[in-house]
């Protein structure tokens, strides 16, 4: 099982990736540990989103453009892959230049290659371009294919033989990106990673997991998606909680107890939070309601869900079903100052758009009116005719009697 990581929050740093979380960048505000969940204070330029954040359970993130790649990054020869007898040079394993592989030492043959879901072990080095250490695990564990540490390290260790140490230069795109890694890895860090693999092997069946082990995995992987999140990753953030919400639902022979069943289920609720701010940031309307929905339907009250909820209607130009639900978040929390601002902000949306609304029916029934309002006449009937077409209808009506003399006077 992948090693465990320490909760949000608690400043440790993120070691080559393996599931702690690192600590925030200088520009951002701590994670909130009441619940687990990364909240930054709006910093947006947009004036529509520049909300105060201070007073509201975590809702919203400041988005980090990824590091920009480096098509002219080029992998140092180091000494140790220069070495006589090298089984091969170096392997461009995306071909983009920007993740290569070479083997220092031969493993035992591509049949001993981990498959993707299996736990591996690995001896780790990371070291930067200048030859700094800011790496070595003689024995790190983690879930291949789960995104649980660096990608460089996810998309070569599969490419490994059993036994085999080879060296990995990979660029900052592939380990800790624009934000680096306080305080040793510095932003836009290219690194090189001397790894060996020591053992691979199936995953623990998650039916027999206990309810304790559970929650542990589930939180692992939801940890991680906090990490990808404040990176601005959010498809690897949305990845890593389906993983967690897929080990929550999973089947079980194994009976828990009601704590176990509880903290189970506030995992879930969690995760499916931190899903819909996920879906949100990608614009994935749809799939961020029914992600809001699913909490509501296990905590109706939960503020963080109602509040997304009002803001994907919202995105959506819902005003008029965002409204009320707003209105019953902060029923919930009245002196809200982000719910309050929000509300505000969709009142008058859905004030313009009936305005708007109300001047295109007014058009399109032939009575516009210059001053915007329609002109007031106490003398009018509730229903108004107009005098054209009643004078039409009379004109008819007389000479149809007058037709009807004619024809009754010559019979």
């Amino acid at each position: 099982m992948a090693s465990s990581g320490s909760e949000p929050g608690s400043g440790s740093t993120d070691r080559a990736g393996t599931g702690t979380e690192p600590a925030p960048a200088a520009e951002a505000a701590p994670l909130d540990t009441a619940e687990d969940f990364e909240v930054l204070e709006e910093e947006e330029e947009e004036e529509e989103e520049e909300d105060d954040l201070s007073e509201l359970p975590p809702l919203e993130d400041v988005a980090r453009p990824p590091a920009p790649p480096r098509e002219d990054a080029q992998p140092p020869e180091r000494g140790g892959g220069d070495a006589p007898g090298d089984p091969q040079e170096w392997l461009d394993v995306l071909g983009s230049g920007l993740l290569k592989k070479k083997t220092l030492v031969p493993g035992r043959g591509v049949d001993t290659r981990p498959q993707k879901g299996q736990d591996v072990t690995i001896r780790l080095k990371a070291t930067l371009e200048d030859g700094t250490v800011v790496e070595e695990d003689p024995a790190l564990t983690f879930t291949l294919g789960d995104c649980d540490v660096l990608q460089a390290l996810d998309l070569c260790v599969q490419l490994l033989e059993m036994g085999e140490t080879a060296l990995i230069v990979s660029d900052a795109k592939y380990c800790y990106g624009a934000q680096g890694r306080s305080p040793d890895v510095p932003p836009n860090a290219s690194l090189t990673l001397e790894v060996e693999l020591l053992a691979a092997r199936d995953a623990p069946d998650l039916e027999l997991l206990s309810g304790k082990e559970k929650v542990q995995l589930a939180n692992r992987k939801r940890e991680r998606g906090n990490y990808f999140y404040q990176q601005a990753d959010y498809v690897l953030a949305i990845n890593s909680y389906d993983i967690a919400l897929r080990i929550i639902g999973s089947n079980s022979k194994v009976d828990f107890s009601p704590d176990e069943e509880a903290e189970l289920l506030d995992v879930k609720v969690k995760c499916l939070n931190n899903l819909a701010a996920s879906q949100l940031k990608l614009d994935h309307y749809k799939a961020a309601l029914k992600s809001c929905n699913l909490v509501l339907e296990h905590q109706p009250e939960n503020i963080k869900a109602l509040f997304r909820k009002g803001k994907v209607l919202a995105q959506q130009g819902e005003y008029r079903e965002a409204i009320p639900i707003l209105k019953a978040a902060l029923k919930l929390e009245p002196s809200n100052k982000t719910i309050h601002a929000e509300l505000s902000k969709l009142v008058k949306k859905h004030a313009d758009q009936r305005n708007v609304e109300t001047e295109m029916y007014r058009k399109m029934l032939g009575n516009p009116s210059a001053s915007g309002t329609p002109r007031k006449c106490k003398d009018k009937l509730p229903w108004s005719i107009p005098w054209k077409w009643l004078f039409g209808a009379t004109a008819i009506a007389l000479g149809g009697v007058a037709l009807s003399v004619v024809i009754a006077a010559r019979n």
